[in-house]
């Protein structure tokens, strides 16, 4: 078993958040999306700082080797707010010592800070270890997801 550390991502984090960006494209297997065009320093700093953006990444030594991407949504109907997990990953070499349910605990302990009432997460059908681990973390929706295009200025 390895050690490591669980870290809530700060706007002076810049260097673990492209390291994390870094890992999540080869354990997703996009690079291209998630390293070959990562925004600058300003935006990232920007999203960093952000009460909407939650970053945490697992560290081993130095080397980032697990991290969860979440954003708050401020709810219209009542004054509260939801915790969506966009992405979550863990390196190839460090599965299976729980480090992504270490990340979903303290995206839940900063979920209390926030005051959220609920945290979600979507899992593609085909991706058997996730929808284990969430179904180890919370009650399973069937739901459908939509992508709508952006329109175009004609």
């Amino acid at each position: 078993m390895m050690s490591y550390r669980i870290k809530k991502l700060a706007t002076s984090d810049e260097a673990l958040m492209r390291a994390m960006l870094d890992m999540f494209g080869q354990a997703f297997e996009d690079v291209d999306t998630y390293s070959t065009k990562q925004p600058d320093s300003s935006y990232l700093q920007k999203l960093l700082s952000s009460d909407t953006f939650i970053a945490i990444a697992a560290i081993d030594q130095h080397k980032v080797v697990g991290g969860l991407a979440a954003y708050v949504l401020h709810k219209f109907e009542q004054a509260r707010s939801e915790i969506y997990i966009y992405d979550l990953a863990v390196a190839e070499k460090y599965r299976r010592q729980a480090i992504a349910t270490a990340l979903i605990q303290k995206l839940q302990s900063i979920a209390h800070e926030y005051q959220a009432y609920v945290m979600f997460v979507q899992a593609d059908l085909v991706d058997e270890p996730a929808i284990a681990l969430y179904t180890q973390q919370g009650i399973r929706e069937d739901v459908l997801h939509f992508d709508i295009p952006v329109m175009q200025d004609n």
